[in-house]
């Protein structure tokens, strides 16, 4: 049976390579982002998606996005955000630092959260929410790690509440992931051989590699799996 997916951030890099999983298994998929040109050229080029502009930390724009959804989710992937300081004017004065770190909370936690909230009646009982995290909520980054550390954190109040209802609420955190457009082009092959090396099987970590993670998380083999953060980075952070 087809189920109806939303994926935030679906224009390009995770989003994209989830939309054309899920898409090329049957289901009805919904992409949103901020920027027009990579959702439309998305939806275009995956049959069954169909991308809608959205700013996830803006709650006026969240609810003009309710309206054109469907009365039911089976699937919310929590996918928009990213390391916003790549953005960042370089300032650092008090004001800035403050900014530039609200900037990755409202990013990385706040949209979440917020479209969460927003769209938490239309999920479907048997349903799943999967929230992509980052290896840096263990190993740092600043404001951006933090942001993630704290979805970790909220992810796990959320897993209660969403639980009554047979809906799972989990995290898939990620390490290095090639083939995304995560850091700008401006990761350095130094950086690039590091973050590599740092993984217990020696390569970067794929957009297949995150994509099978989140289709597992939404499936009927995990319904008893809920309020966890799924680690795929290779062994670059390791757990017990």
């Amino acid at each position: 049976m087809a189920r109806t997916i939303l994926i935030t951030g679906g224009g390009t890099g995770i989003g994209r390579a989830l939309a054309e999983r899920f898409a090329g298994h049957g289901d009805r998929v919904v992409i949103t982002g901020r920027r027009p040109g990579p959702l439309q050229e998305t939806a275009d080029a995956l049959a069954g998606v169909t991308g809608l502009v959205c700013d996830h930390t803006d709650p006026a724009a969240l609810l003009r996005l309710a309206g054109e959804l469907p009365e039911r989710l089976d699937l919310l992937v929590n996918n928009a955000g990213g390391q916003t300081d790549f953005d960042a004017d370089g300032a650092t004065d008090l004001a800035s630092y403050a900014r530039d770190f609200r900037a990755n909370l409202d990013a990385n936690l706040l949209g979440a959260a917020l479209t969460t909230r927003a769209l938490e009646d239309r999920l479907a009982a048997g349903g799943a929410v999967v929230h992509i995290g980052s290896i840096a909520a263990d190993q740092g980054s600043g404001s951006y790690g933090a942001a993630k550390a704290g979805l970790a954190s909220w992810n796990v109040e959320l897993a209660r509440t969403l639980g009554p209802r047979g809906i799972t609420a989990n995290v898939v955190s990620p390490g290095y992931i090639a083939g995304t457009e995560f850091f700008r082009d401006k990761l350095a092959d130094e950086r690039r051989a590091h973050l590599i090396a740092a993984t217990a099987t020696g390569r970067p970590g794929t957009l297949d590699d995150i994509t099978g993670a989140v289709a597992f998380l939404a499936s009927p083999a995990a319904r008893h799996v809920t309020g966890q953060v799924l680690n795929v980075n290779g062994g670059a952070h390791t757990t017990r």
